[in-house]
C-alpha cells in the first residue's frame, strides 16, 4: 500500500491526446497567421467589389481620367519576335507594364500595341518607316487603380496571344493564388474549430446550411429554376 509520503507521479498524457492538442494549436496558429496575411487583400477585394456593384458618384474614375497624346522618335528595333520588338520600343519610350496586342499585324511598317498597369493605359502606334511612335496615355485616379486591381490578370481567356509578360503581373497572380489558397485553409480551420465547440454545433449547422443554400441558389438555382 502506498504511504502518504510517497510522491505520486503525474499521469502521462496519451500519445493520441498529445497529437490532437498539437494539431489544435497549429490549426489556431494557421488560422490567425493566414488571416493577418490576407487581411488587406480581403479588404481590397471587398471594397472594390462594392465599387463594382454600386455606382457611387464619389468613386467615379473614368470621367476624371487624364489623357495625353505625344509623338516620339524611335529607333527601329532589331528583327525578332513581336514581344521582343515591343519591349525594345517600350525601353526607348521609358514605359513599363503588361503588353497587350490590340490588332493583328498586317503591315510590316506598322506596329501597334497597348501597355497597361493599374492606373495607366498607354496605346503605342508606331510607324517603323518614319521611325515615329504615337503615344496615347490615359491616367486613372486611385479609385480607378483599385477597380482595375480587382480584375487585373494580364491574360484574356478568349485571346491566346495575350499572355503575362511583365514580372509584376506574375507577382500579382502568385499573390492572388496565395490569397485564394489561404482563404480555403482558413475556412477549413474554422470548420474544425467550430466542430469542437459542442455547444455551438446546432446554431453553427443552421448558419452553415443557410450559407450553402444561398450559394446553391446563385450557382445552380438561377441557371435551372428560373
Amino acid at each position: 500500500m502506498r504511504s502518504s509520503t510517497d510522491k505520486i507521479a503525474p499521469e502521462k498524457k496519451s500519445s493520441s491526446g498529445s497529437l490532437a492538442e498539437t494539431a489544435r494549436r497549429w490549426n489556431r496558429k494557421l488560422h490567425y497567421y493566414l488571416g493577418l496575411f490576407t487581411l488587406l487583400f480581403v479588404w481590397l477585394f471587398s471594397f472594390t467589389g462594392l465599387l463594382l456593384n454600386h455606382q457611387w458618384k464619389y468613386a467615379e474614375f473614368w470621367d476624371s481620367r487624364q489623357q495625353s497624346t505625344s509623338e516620339r522618335e524611335i529607333i527601329t528595333p532589331a528583327p525578332g519576335s513581336d514581344l521582343e520588338q515591343a519591349r525594345e520600343i517600350l525601353r526607348q519610350l521609358g514605359l513599363r507594364g503588361e503588353i497587350e496586342w490590340t490588332a493583328t499585324r498586317g503591315d510590316a511598317n506598322r506596329f501597334d500595341f497597348r501597355v497597361s498597369r493599374p492606373g495607366h493605359i498607354v496605346e503605342v502606334q508606331t510607324d517603323l518607316a518614319r521611325n515615329r511612335a504615337t503615344v496615347k496615355r490615359i491616367d486613372l485616379n486611385l479609385w480607378g487603380v483599385m477597380r482595375v486591381l480587382h480584375s487585373f490578370t494580364g491574360v484574356r481567356m478568349d485571346d491566346s496571344r495575350n499572355e503575362r509578360d511583365w514580372i509584376l503581373t506574375f507577382v500579382w497572380a502568385l499573390a492572388m493564388d496565395a490569397v485564394a489558397i489561404a482563404l480555403i485553409l482558413m475556412v477549413l480551420s474554422s470548420l474544425w474549430m467550430w466542430f469542437e465547440l459542442r455547444s455551438r454545433r446546432l446554431w453553427g449547422t443552421i448558419v452553415l446550411l443557410a450559407g450553402a443554400l444561398s450559394c446553391a441558389l446563385f450557382c445552380v438555382g438561377l441557371r435551372w429554376l428560373y
